[in-house]
């Protein structure tokens, strides 16, 4: 019988010795914690020794797991990449970015034209998803998305754009009821709240206080983009990301409530696999979203 090697079980296997954390491990695979452990069981047994070490949560990689991983992620990374090429040729030279539908609705389509212009040659497909992308099942070649630092094993990274919270609501609200400057300032408006940019971060930043569930807005969007349209309307003060609203505050459509910006903590990151950087498209397009990111302005 002809051995097959376990290539599923190979891709577990990095994920997790990167990782060192099952849990996380299947996270950015798409698998559960069990089905990550049963293929790192598999593959265990299908070579005869132990590659990782359990000790409760704790996961650390035996002599023959470390010395395993460097050359299994070079093979597997060679082996993406063939596919790729055999991909960029039945693909046309289609550019294909995955970033969140926010980014791209305020921060990106405004910009598009500009890249379209300097680099009429490159065909631009741009998905949305908060997701993490799988490199290897999909034709996805960039990511954009926002985190903490460079928290993507194998993959390279580099921040595009720091962000803010800043809070913003239609020229003729902030006219009515005025700047905010405490907490208790927020009491004169009517807010807007969003699941990921929560008015309890303005709070804890400001104050450093605890925030009780009576302080929290009853109605509550998971729509970034959602909370700045309905700021725009007038319905109310929103606290928003600074990339969402910018070029409406500079067009006036938006105003600013508060003169003190709120560093977010999480930042927008450039995310590619190490052999996409010899891409044509992706070195135009890296160059052009980083020039655009170094030209746009941080609240003032």
């Amino acid at each position: 019988m002809i051995r097959r090697l376990p290539l599923g079980s190979l891709r577990v296997f990095v994920s997790v010795a990167e990782r060192l954390n099952f849990t996380r491990a299947a996270e950015a695979l798409g698998v559960s914690a069990s089905a990550a452990s049963l293929q790192i069981r598999v593959l265990e047994e299908y070579l005869g020794r132990s590659l990782l070490r359990r000790d409760g949560r704790q996961v650390r990689l035996t002599e023959e797991g470390a010395a395993l991983l460097p050359r299994v992620r070079r093979a597997l990374e060679d082996l993406e990449a063939a596919i790729d090429d055999v991909r960029a040729e039945r693909g046309s030279g289609i550019l294909r970015v995955s970033m969140l539908a926010s980014f791209l609705q305020q921060w990106l389509l405004p910009r598009i034209p500009r890249f379209q212009s300097a680099h009429p040659g490159v065909k631009l497909y741009v998905h949305t998803s908060i997701d993490p992308v799988d490199f290897v099942q999909s034709d996805h070649q960039v990511a954009i998305r926002m985190g903490r630092g460079p928290r993507w094993p194998g993959l390279e990274s580099e921040k595009l754009l720091e962000e803010w919270l800043v809070p913003v609501c239609a020229p003729s609200l902030l006219r009515k009821y005025g700047p905010i400057d405490q907490w208790r300032d927020l009491q004169r408006y009517p807010l807007l709240h969003s699941e990921s940019e929560p008015w309890s971060l303005w709070r804890a930043r400001e104050t450093g206080e605890e925030v009780h569930a009576a302080d929290v807005p009853r109605a509550q969007f998971d729509d970034s983009t959602v909370i700045v349209r309905l700021a725009a309307r007038g319905e109310g003060l929103a606290l928003a990301r600074w990339s969402l609203v910018a070029d409406e505050v500079g067009a006036g459509t938006l105003a600013l409530a508060c003169r003190t910006p709120v560093l977010y903590g999480y930042s927008y990151w450039f995310v590619c696999p190490r052999r996409a950087r010899s891409l044509a498209s992706v070195a135009a397009f890296k160059a052009w979203i980083f020039a655009e990111a170094a030209r746009f302005p941080e609240p003032k």
